[in-house]
């Protein structure tokens, strides 16, 4: 039997398969949505549903997390990956 990872959503605080997870990752280059799973740098996850998407941004919880200032097209990019 495979292992499957487990990653945790840092606004639910559940522990989920990865693949039912979004990753926002801090690069270099910026804030982006990983959709690979697999970029260098400092990442969080989010549960795919559109209210915890929603809770995030409402509570600005990736600025603490990323520590820079989220922009809200991250958020929109989130949300559209998720419908």
């Amino acid at each position: 039997m495979k292992k499957i990872p487990m990653r945790m959503c840092i606004i639910t605080r559940e522990k989920l398969p990865k693949k039912d997870l979004i990753r926002v990752v801090k690069t270099i280059d910026g804030i982006v949505v990983d959709t690979t799973g697999k970029l260098n740098g400092k990442g969080c996850y989010l549960k795919k549903e559109l209210e915890v998407i929603e809770l995030a941004q409402k509570r600005k919880i990736l600025n603490s997390i990323l520590e820079t200032n989220v922009e809200e097209s991250i958020y929109e990019e989130l949300k559209a990956k998720i419908n």
